[in-house]
C-alpha cells in the first residue's frame, strides 16, 4: 500500500517546480514502512515504487528517487544504529556524494556532457556544495517527521 501511495505521489512530478522534491517527500512512505514493518519491508517498498516509477515517472524525478531518495530511508535507519555520531554523518554524506557523483558521471557519459557552462569546475564544486545543504536539510526533516510520526 505504501509503495503504491509513494508511486501516486511520484505522478505528481509532473507538475512545473516540483520535480526535485516529489522524490524526496515520495521517500518518507519508504519512511513509514521502515518504522512500521523493518528495513526489509522499507526495501520491498523502495523496489516496487522504484519499479512503478520507471514505467511512469517524470525523467528526473525517478532518477532522484531510483538513484537516492528511495533507499535512503533505509541506509538512514542502518546508519542511524551506529553508537557514535561521526560514522553515521560520514557515511551518510559518503553515500550521498557517491550517488550524486555517479550519477552526473554516467550522464556525462551517456551524454557527452563536459564542464558546466561558463564556471567549469568551479560550478561542478558549488553546485555539489549546494546539493549537500539540502541532503543535510533533507535529513533533519526525514528524522523530525520520523520522530512526529513515532509520537
Amino acid at each position: 500500500m505504501l509503495g503504491a501511495l509513494a508511486t501516486v505521489f511520484m505522478l505528481t512530478a509532473y507538475f512545473p517546480y516540483i520535480t526535485y522534491s516529489v522524490p524526496l517527500a515520495a521517500s518518507v512512505f519508504v519512511m513509514i514502512a521502515v518504522i512500521e514493518s523493518g528495513k526489509r519491508w522499507g526495501l520491498f517498498t523502495y523496489v516496487v515504487t522504484a519499479a512503478l516509477t520507471l514505467l511512469f515517472a517524470e525523467l528526473q524525478a525517478k532518477l532522484i528517487f531510483v538513484c537516492f531518495a528511495g533507499f535512503y530511508p533505509v541506509l538512514k535507519a542502518i546508519f542511524e544504529g551506529f553508537r557514535s555520531r561521526i560514522p553515521e554523518f560520514v557515511l551518510k554524506f559518503v553515500t550521498f556524494n557517491f550517488c550524486v557523483i555517479t550519477v552526473y558521471l554516467l550522464f556525462a557519459q551517456a551524454f557527452g556532457l563536459s564542464e558546466m557552462s561558463d564556471f567549469g569546475v568551479y560550478g561542478l564544486l558549488i553546485l555539489l556544495l549546494g546539493a549537500n545543504f539540502i541532503f543535510l536539510i533533507y535529513d533533519v526533516i526525514l528524522t523530525r517527521l520520523a520522530s512526529f510520526y513515532m509520537w
